[in-house]
């Protein structure tokens, strides 16, 4: 005679080793760049002179926004599997055309809308263009976004006769200069704007995860009837738009307008979606660690400053970080692979 006995529960190992495997999935991608930007702020409060007053804070604010919003947009094409090295002669050219609105004589209740409208546009259309002829023709976007680089470059020289533009109206001027609630830049307050604009697109909207699957696997896309060109275009229109708004954010932030405005910006936003956890094959990333990645960035440009690094090696520490950054994108994209 046999009896029943209770089966041994053999999901609960397996159920832990899911749990186990979701967690290094979010250390290694979600908080781990909170833990770098955490440990690297709490070195140079420690070391580096001034570094924990609030007027550095402030500072800190008010200079990692201009890179906040370009890298906001560039997250979107990175995911796609694309790259834009035009974001910052487009943000160049932007600044050029919103300084020339504002100084046209026109009433500032008219120009200054006229203006943002004008940064947008600008930086939309030279992003559409961007996108188009790299998916209409297959030329790749490294090759496209290049040639962007030069025409917009070119063109705000053009536009500006080689010279800068000054003289914005004060209203404008005097939003740029505004701490809202004593510790909050207004420029910041409108790059954690286009940030969580951008998280809530990605996260929650049927638009956002197409973004994904485009960068994850192509070819699936196009089976389930959508067409992926159509997202890679948006993609690169988007990245020209954050153009534009980081071109408004530059006007409030320096007041002129300017040709040579943005040179080397474009390298400083790849590095920021790197190094916040997006691949760089695409398909898999945060735009909240990009926030977090242009916040590293930023924190060790400003910390190395206090600790009276000389000019001349600040480059080469903070190209080593980026370096190491994409390595280890490298080794995690394989790991993650492994626990798939």
């Amino acid at each position: 005679m046999t009896t029943d006995r209770p089966a041994k529960d053999q999901t609960a190992p397996a159920n832990v080793a899911a749990d186990k495997a979701r967690m290094t999935r979010f250390l290694l991608r979600d908080a781990g760049v909170f833990l770098v930007l955490f440990v690297i702020t709490a070195v140079f409060a420690l070391t580096a002179p001034y570094f924990a007053t609030s007027a550095n804070v402030l500072k800190i604010l008010v200079q990692v926004a201009i890179n906040t919003v370009l890298a906001a947009g560039m997250t979107y094409v990175i995911l796609t599997g694309g790259i834009d090295l035009s974001v910052g002669s487009v943000l160049a050219l932007c600044t050029v055309v919103g300084a020339l609105i504002m100084t046209s004589g026109l009433d500032p209740a008219l120009s200054i809308p006229l203006a943002i409208l004008g940064c947008i546009a600008t930086g939309s259309f030279c992003g559409y263009l961007n996108g188009k002829i790299s998916t209409y023709w297959k030329v790749p976007s490294f090759i496209v976004t290049l040639g962007m680089l030069n025409v917009a470059a070119g063109a705000a020289r053009v536009l500006a006769d080689n010279s800068t533009i000054t003289g914005l109206p004060k209203g404008f001027v005097d939003f740029g200069n505004l701490i809202i609630g004593g510790f909050l830049p207004s420029i910041f307050l409108v790059a954690l704007l286009v940030v969580l604009a951008g998280w809530f697109v990605l996260r929650y909207t049927v638009f956002g995860r197409m973004i994904y699957a485009v960068g994850t696997n192509e070819e699936a896309v196009r089976l389930s009837g959508h067409n992926p060109a159509s997202y890679q275009i948006a993609a690169f229109t988007i990245c020209g738009l954050t153009a534009g708004v980081a071109a408004v954010v530059y006007l409030l932030r320096l007041n002129i307008g300017s040709p040579i405005a943005g040179v080397g910006y474009e390298l400083n936003a790849i590095a920021a979606v790197i190094i916040g956890g997006t691949s760089l094959m695409g398909g898999k990333g945060s735009i909240i660690g990009t926030l977090a990645g242009a916040s590293i960035l930023q924190v060790l440009a400003t910390g190395l400053q206090l600790l009276g690094v000389g000019d001349n090696y600040k480059p080469i520490i903070i190209g080593g970080v980026i370096i190491l950054a994409v390595v280890f994108d490298t080794y995690r994209e394989k790991l993650l692979r492994r626990m798939n």
